[in-house]
């Protein structure tokens, strides 16, 4: 028997209708506030621009709207899917690393208009990456933006060893923590009152999709990490959590022990740090359980604050906009969730068997941000630590790489140039990739010179350098990834190494290679792009800012 009493939605629509439902209007006001490239060196408003370490969603919402990073909709009616529309015009205008964070603030949902605010893409542009960490965007480059932001996190990990640093957190009193300034307890808690909406019509429903849910076992130890968790009830949300995940291991570990319930807090409105740890796979867990709140710490610089919840003994963020308190019911029937839109961009299907949770307590902040994940449609956390990680960990097994990239947009494909100095090391370099990262299904190597981050320079290599045979290796069965809708089997996936390196004559390639028509003006004629800039540089620009 269900624990609950499950609320769903009959709107059907399909992607070309509610695109069409945006209208003229989202787009104009999109063209209107985001049109040129953010000033990031001065604030809008005429107000000090609020500085990292964030301690809360509101001061990092703060700083994005002073850089002009913000896009704010007064009022948007969701039963249309219009904020979903928008989500997908603004990506396809600006792009997953281009497009600003929007903040609703009106919102109607199920038929009734709803106090927001809901903000969505609030670490999709580049210059995130780098404002998060305190670091200024390089203006108009957001590639140099991206790597500087890199180059700061690999010195972290350099400093402390390979790992990123650990500064523990400090705890605050209730009274202290603007977490707990309103309480909800019995039925006075309704999740259907706050505005967690449902992002797409073929969603199974509302969602409160953006959720740090907080767990603990004697053996695993304290963990948070995102699971997409359906409201089913006022009081009841099914969370996927999935049996690799520490919350799921801990909660089967539960029912194992005969315990009747697990207790669980989630944490909505998180600080820009803890709500990309809890989402990223940077804390990398081994033999000893990894304290993820003094990781958020070290990476801020500066301790996080942290309060106890009030029905049970997890610690989480005090500046968080809403937590949401209860217990996970182990020993009742797993139930089904889903289906929801999955991050390759595709319908995910129904999960048969998901915990459930039954919410006993919410306390939440004057007016609380909600968060909502538009999951496959755009960048859903800055994503330097985790690639800078990534490069330490992957030189480790690849000694010549210069640098890995796996695109958000593009799931499933990952880049890597290498610093190529013998026959072969493109292939082998790309199947250790494979090998390594279960979401790299299609992995490009390409030659130092070539930039993983530009998209023209991967295909350009593809088409001029590569030759499918023999610069090319199938993999037949190798880690994949559940959420990848071509996959026949769960968690395997068949990939392809794709060596776009300048092929040697000992594999297979041409005695000479021809050389590039850009450095071939740069070789021979080295003072013509000093010249075209000075002359007609600010022409081209002003062209840019006046075009469409």
């Amino acid at each position: 028997m269900s624990v609950d009493d499950e609320k769903t939605s009959s709107h059907h629509s399909s992607r070309r209708e509610f695109l069409a439902a945006g209208g003229v209007v989202g787009l104009a006001a999109l063209a209107a506030g985001c049109s040129q490239a953010p000033d990031a060196s001065k604030a809008q408003s005429g107000q000090p621009i609020p500085q990292a370490p964030f301690d809360s969603l509101r001061d990092y919402v703060a700083a994005l709207e002073a850089r002009g990073l913000l896009l704010r909709i007064p009022r948007i009616d969701q039963d249309q899917y219009l904020t979903t529309a928008l989500m997908f015009q603004a990506q396809e205008q600006y792009g997953f690393t281009g497009s600003p964070a929007m903040l609703f603030e009106n919102i109607k949902v199920d038929g009734e208009w709803m106090a927001g605010p809901v903000l969505a893409n609030h670490q999709g542009h580049f210059d995130t990456d780098a404002i998060v960490f305190g670091l200024e965007p390089v203006p108009g480059d957001p590639r140099a933006t991206y790597r500087r932001a890199k180059s700061h996190l690999t010195d972290m990990l350099d400093a402390n060893g390979g790992s990123y640093p650990l500064i523990p957190p400090i705890e605050l009193s209730r009274e202290q923590a603007p977490c707990k300034e309103i309480t909800l307890t019995g039925d006075e808690i309704d999740l259907y009152r706050f505005p967690f909406i449902k992002t797409n019509p073929a969603d199974a429903g509302r969602y409160l999709n953006t959720g740090s849910v907080f767990s603990d076992d004697p053996e695993l130890g304290p963990n948070y990490g995102t699971y997409r968790s359906w409201i089913t009830s006022p009081r009841t949300l099914r969370i996927n959590s999935e049996p690799n995940h520490v919350g799921y291991k801990s909660w089967d570990r539960a029912r194992m022990r005969g315990e009747k319930t697990a207790p669980v807090s989630i944490a909505v409105g998180q600080d820009p740090i803890v709500w990309m740890l809890s989402g990223a796979p940077v804390a990398r867990r081994g033999e000893e359980p990894v304290d993820e709140l003094a990781m958020a710490g070290g990476l801020r610089g500066k301790p996080l604050e942290i309060v106890k919840s009030d029905t049970n003994d997890l610690m989480v963020p005090a500046h968080a906009e809403m937590i949401l308190e209860g217990e996970i019911l182990v020993q009742e029937p797993l139930e089904p969730e889903g289906p929801f839109g999955e991050m390759f961009g595709y319908m995910g299907p129904q999960k048969k068997a998901v915990f459930t949770m039954r919410v006993n307590k919410v306390t939440h902040r004057p007016k609380p941000m909600i968060l909502n994940s538009y999951t496959g449609m755009q960048k859903g956390y800055v994503t330097a630590p985790m690639e800078a990680l990534y490069d330490q960990l992957l030189r480790r097994m690849v000694p010549n790489l210069v640098e890995f990239h796996y695109p958000q947009d593009m799931m499933g494909v990952a880049f890597l140039s290498i610093d190529k100095t013998a026959p072969g090391q493109g292939l082998e370099a790309g199947r250790r990739i494979a090998g390594r990262i279960p979401i790299s299904k299609v992995v490009v190597v390409v030659d130092k010179e070539l930039d993983v981050l530009d998209r023209t320079q991967m295909l350009f290599a593809m088409g001029s350098r590569w030759q499918p045979y023999p610069a090319s290796d199938i993999i037949e069965d190798a880690p994949g990834i559940i959420t990848d809708p071509s996959a026949t089997t769960p968690w395997r996936s068949s990939k392809i190494v794709i060596d776009a390196t300048k092929q040697w004559p000992e594999e297979g390639g041409p005695e000479v290679y021809p050389e590039l028509n850009r450095l071939a003006l740069a070789n021979r004629a080295p003072e013509a792009f000093a010249t075209a800039e000075a002359e007609f540089g600010d022409m081209l620009r002003d062209w840019g800012k006046n075009a469409g």
